[in-house]
């Protein structure tokens, strides 16, 4: 398999080294497949009854398929060593819990994935990991690539605006993780990532790829799970569900729209958004208006120019092929915060605000489905106390994270500032 950018209609053809290890392609595209494979959904629910992994490795082999099999193999089986599971509110109606991984977070999917995978395929050092969060991609990506051999991660948060337990779990492993704290919002540090890639002068002199969702090697590892859910759901269920995902930067849904290609069935995608709502809003006008995000509860949200929206439209290719598959939905703070007291006063369960999103687009849409809930709410104590009055509690992994110093570089939002930082390394 080779890939080629969502820009270039010439379809210039990249191995998987060179998409993996570019992160953006040359032209400020994002990398896709040259085609898409199709799944045996009966291959994938035998497997997929064996484990997680055994199905994720047959699955990958279809995409990375010049990658020797013995290597995929290893590779999920050291990145999936957590549970996935469905918590049910009623019999039509779940939430994929995603949030069992070392760092409770959906995004140890794709992290621990695409650290596996990168170890094994960087033959030389001087690699940089470059990435920007707005909440669990950094301490996912910081956990993924702890200690791996030749690579470097430099992650770039916005100061005030992630949760004090995921600034703990970027900034307290050290070793060759590099957080740097940005005065500015996720929109800065990712425009910040962005230039370094269209940097040509950077290029030459410094080796860096991203682990952001951009990056092929974490955004096609996500659709895995959407394949499990649903063998989950229908073991069952006689019909495609509905499924619900709380989207910010939109590698997530991205992903599920991919796995749906492939052949997993769905009924309908329900993009679910915070306030930060541009493609639930194009989804209505036709018009995609990019712009500055809004800080919510819902910080890992908080994306105003969502990257993967070029593959989103790659997969459909107009607006009206998307609305005939996906719709949109967008919750305020004060919304958030009445989702996770009905979700505990009802059903005795404790929600993060991002799964809250999802409860409250599952509510709308009355669906037949899951919505994914994405993080532990362990992680989001400030928001659960100010919605039910008390804190979740807090797994023990977390809490020594929490108690453990914290070690930062502060950062203005700057290219040169940061060009100099990455060419220090």
């Amino acid at each position: 398999m080779r890939f080629y950018s969502t820009r270039d209609k010439s379809r210039k053809l990249f191995t998987l080294a060179e998409a993996a290890f570019a992160g953006l392609a040359p032209d400020g595209g994002l990398f896709v497949p040259e085609h898409i494979p199709q799944a045996d959904m009966s291959r994938v629910r035998q497997l997929a009854d064996i484990s997680y992994a055994d199905m994720s490795a047959y699955l990958a082999a279809l995409i990375f398929d010049d990658v020797p099999q013995a290597t995929i193999d290893d590779a999920v089986r050291k990145a999936y060593d957590f549970d996935i599971n469905f918590h049910w509110f009623d019999g039509r109606k779940a939430a994929l819990e995603l949030f069992h991984g070392p760092t409770f977070a959906f995004k140890d999917f794709g992290a621990r994935f695409m650290g596996q995978m990168t170890g094994r395929l960087n033959t030389t050092d001087g690699l940089t990991i470059l990435t920007a969060t707005s909440g669990d991609t950094g301490s996912a990506v910081a956990g993924g690539f702890y200690n791996v051999p030749g690579v470097d991660v430099v992650i770039l948060y916005p100061d005030g605006k992630v949760s004090p337990l995921q600034q703990a779990q970027m900034t307290t492993l050290g070793g060759n993780i590099h957080p740097l704290k940005v005065r500015g919002n996720f929109d800065d540090c990712q425009r910040l990532v962005k230039a370094m890639f269209n940097d040509a002068d950077l290029r030459s002199r410094k080796r860096i790829t991203s682990a952001n969702s951009i990056n092929l090697l974490r955004w096609i590892p996500q659709s895995f799970y959407y394949f499990y859910a649903y063998c989950l759901w229908a073991e069952g269920h006689s019909q495609a569900p509905d499924v619900v995902v709380p989207s910010g930067n939109y590698g997530n849904i991205t992903a599920g729209m991919l796995a749906a290609r492939m052949g997993m069935p769905v009924r309908r995608f329900v993009a679910a958004s915070n306030a930060n709502d541009v493609v639930p809003e194009f989804l209505v006008t036709g018009d995609y208006r990019p712009r500055a995000s809004v800080r919510t509860l819902a910080n890992a949200m908080d994306v105003g120019a969502p990257s993967n929206f070029e593959r989103m439209m790659w997969l459909y290719g107009d607006v009206d092929n998307l609305r005939r598959e996906v719709v949109g939905f967008s919750a305020t703070d004060a919304e958030i915060l009445a989702a996770i007291r009905e979700i505990e006063e009802k059903y005795g369960y404790i929600s993060d605000p991002h799964s809250a999103v999802g409860y409250l687009a599952a509510r709308h849409y009355d669906i037949d489905g899951y919505w994914l809930s994405t993080a532990s709410a362990a992680k989001f104590g400030e928001v659960i106390e100010q919605a039910t009055g008390h804190w979740p509690d807090i797994p023990e992994a977390l809490q020594k994270r929490m108690d453990a110093p914290c070690v930062y570089t502060m950062m203005d939002a700057s290219d040169a500032d940061l060009k100099d930082y990455l060419l220090s390394l």
